[in-house]
Parts: C-alpha cells; sequence; structure tokens
C-alpha cells in the first residue's frame, strides 16, 4: 500500500512539473516592425517613463551612446533622461526581421537624427521582443555606433 501511496505521489509530482502545451501569440513582420515605430514615437513624448514602459522589467538595455549596460528600470529610465535630451529620432535604413514562439527578433541598420544638436548617428541594432500576457515588450536591445566611417 505505502509503495502505491509513493508512486501515485511520484506520478502526480511528475505530472504537476511538466509544463503545459505553450499558447503562441500570432505576429507578423509587420507587426513587429510597428514595435520599432511604437518605441521611435515614444522618444517623440520625451517621457521617460513612457519609453521604459515599452520594455520588460527584466529586460537588457546595450545603449548606443553609454558603456553601462541597463539591467532595471530605473537604469533604463536614468538612460533615456539623458538622451532625451538629445531629441533623437531614429529611422530604420535595414532590417531583418525573424519570428519564434512568443519572441520575435528585429536586427539591422538605423540612423538616429539629434534634433537638439542636427548630429546624425548611423548605429546598428538588435530588439529581442518577447510577448508577454499578451502585450509584446522589449525584452533586450543592443545599440551600437557604426565602427567603421564611410
Amino acid at each position: 500500500m505505502l509503495v502505491q501511496v509513493l508512486v501515485a505521489t511520484a506520478a502526480a509530482t511528475a505530472a504537476s512539473a511538466t509544463p503545459a502545451t505553450q499558447q503562441c501569440a500570432p505576429v507578423t513582420e509587420a507587426q513587429v516592425a510597428a514595435l520599432f515605430d511604437r518605441w521611435n514615437a515614444s522618444l517623440a513624448t520625451n517621457d521617460p517613463a513612457k519609453v521604459v514602459a515599452n520594455y520588460t522589467s527584466d529586460a537588457v538595455l546595450l545603449p548606443t551612446v553609454s558603456n553601462k549596460p541597463r539591467f532595471t528600470q530605473d537604469e533604463r529610465r536614468a538612460y533615456f533622461v539623458d538622451f532625451l535630451k538629445n531629441k533623437p529620432q531614429g529611422k530604420i535604413t535595414e532590417r531583418r526581421i525573424q519570428l519564434g514562439c512568443n519572441k520575435a527578433v528585429d536586427a539591422g541598420l538605423y540612423t538616429f537624427t539629434m534634433g537638439a544638436t542636427g548630429a546624425v548617428v548611423p548605429a546598428r541594432y538588435t530588439y529581442t521582443y518577447e510577448n508577454r500576457n499578451g502585450e509584446w515588450l522589449i525584452s533586450s536591445h543592443h545599440s551600437s555606433a557604426m565602427p567603421e566611417k564611410n
């Protein structure tokens, strides 16, 4: 009897540890491209909180004009407080989008025009998006100035 109880308990524990079938949120390349547009529009608000709202709480930001990785919403907010002073607006010049189950990657080249100074900064980027609770958010964002001068 004791053996049967232990076997039944082990089977129930194993069943509860098995992940349920994951549901994949449908997404298209156009919808992923629109996520950059949403992020870029949030820059135009000049409100760091609106920009940070595009990121998951545990996102990684490796920003264009800072050597410091940003791992928390407070760190990302602090970065955007300074970055937004430049009045940046990005424009994608080349991209590749890859779709997955509740994840998407948008990587390529973009150019930032700094409205405060007129400076133009060509850079490369990678945005990784995750669908969390029905909302597509940035889970990692890497941006770096182009290394070669043309």
